[in-house]
């Protein structure tokens, strides 16, 4: 699903006009990439946790040739899912089995 979709799915929810939700659903991307540069973390209740973690420097091989490369240090995002996304997503997969 890209984001053009999800502002056409909630447009047509709450019956707004799609400019103004593709508003709406950019500020709170904005909100949330602001609050991970500033705090390093934001927990969504009900979704998950998002955190920078800074990532060690250390060795390692390109696939390509095999050939043994050194990898900076970096920060990286990760995301933790909340129990209920877990819950519903495990549902998925019980459904799938059947």
């Amino acid at each position: 699903m890209t984001k053009k979709e999800i502002v056409r799915t909630i447009s047509e929810e709450l019956g707004l006009t799609q400019l103004k939700t593709k508003e709406i659903v950019q500020k709170t991307f904005d909100a949330i990439i602001q609050t991970l540069v500033e705090e390093e973390r934001i927990e969504l209740r009900n979704f998950g946790v998002f955190e920078v973690k800074r990532r060690a420097p250390r060795k390692a091989r390109n696939p390509k040739t095999g050939k043994e490369v050194f990898v900076e240090e970096k920060y990286v995002v990760t995301f933790k899912p909340g129990k209920e996304m877990e819950m519903r997503v495990a549902e998925l997969a019980k459904s799938e089995k059947k």
